[in-house]
């Protein structure tokens, strides 16, 4: 084999290769998903109770004058070489299951979602990536949450929640029985009814208890900040409020 000829085979396997490459490109830049104007579904409910299931995805969930419950969601999403989705259902009539796949060489996906659901519907949240917002619930509400700000409003259920990486607040709730365990975020309650149990717990991260005048048993314990106790306290109160931090400051005063 001459010289010439190992130099030509050299320059057309280059060629060649550059040309798969381009190729591969122009693929991977036509899989792209701009869904920038929303898409609405309604979904048929069993029962009185309803799971939501999410992933990567920001959360609004209200109680609605709705007969189904009515997703609508907003996704702007592209993947080079790779898959950039989202997909929704509901199981047993009872799971509602949100879905976002962003996979690929290089990707970028942005998915949000609007939940409304009939009142008087109990409702549990599990979303392990993204903020949850939860508006105007009457019935018992339970949200978990890997990483992403929580706030509910305008509530007056049994609250539940738990948040391994982000903040939780809690505004203009009137709920009676209140659980709230944050992991590493700030907690800040504010209520507009006196309420039976409160009990907050955080490892990481300062807290306020806004409360109704009343006389309240307190039991606030901070590791590693200092605690503010400013509402009336007497030891037989059935108002119950349980705070603990490992490390952050605690207030509970009057509103």
């Amino acid at each position: 084999m001459t010289v010439r000829s190992v130099r030509t085979r050299i320059r057309s396997s280059l060629v060649t290769a550059g040309a798969l490459a381009g190729a591969l490109v122009i693929v991977g830049c036509s899989d792209v998903s701009k869904d920038k104007d929303p898409e609405t579904r309604e979904f048929a409910l069993q029962g009185r109770e309803l799971t939501i299931d999410s992933d990567d995805s920001a959360l609004d969930v209200v109680a609605a004058d709705v007969e189904d419950v009515r997703v609508t969601r907003w996704f702007d999403g592209h993947a080079v070489v790779g898959d950039a989705e989202v997909s929704w259902r509901m199981v047993d009539g009872k799971r509602l299951e949100l879905r976002v796949k962003c996979e690929g060489v290089v990707t970028s996906c942005d998915a949000s979602h609007r939940v409304e659901v009939p009142r008087k519907v109990a409702v549990t949240v599990d979303n392990e990536d993204g903020r949850v917002n939860a508006t105007g619930f009457g019935t018992a509400l339970k949200i978990r949450s890997q990483d992403g700000r929580i706030v509910v409003k305008d509530a007056s259920g049994p609250l539940d929640v738990e948040s391994k990486d982000g903040s939780f607040e809690a505004v203009g709730v009137a709920s009676r029985d209140i659980r709230a365990h944050v992991r590493d975020g700030r907690v800040r309650l504010a209520l507009t009814e006196v309420p039976d149990r409160i009990d907050v717990r955080s490892k990481d991260g300062s807290m306020e208890i806004g409360l109704p005048e009343a006389a309240y048993k307190v039991d606030a314990d901070a590791q590693d900040g200092s605690v503010e106790v400013d509402v009336e306290r007497d030891a037989s109160s059935p108002h119950v409020v349980s705070a603990v931090s490992q490390d952050g400051r605690i207030r509970v005063h009057t509103v």
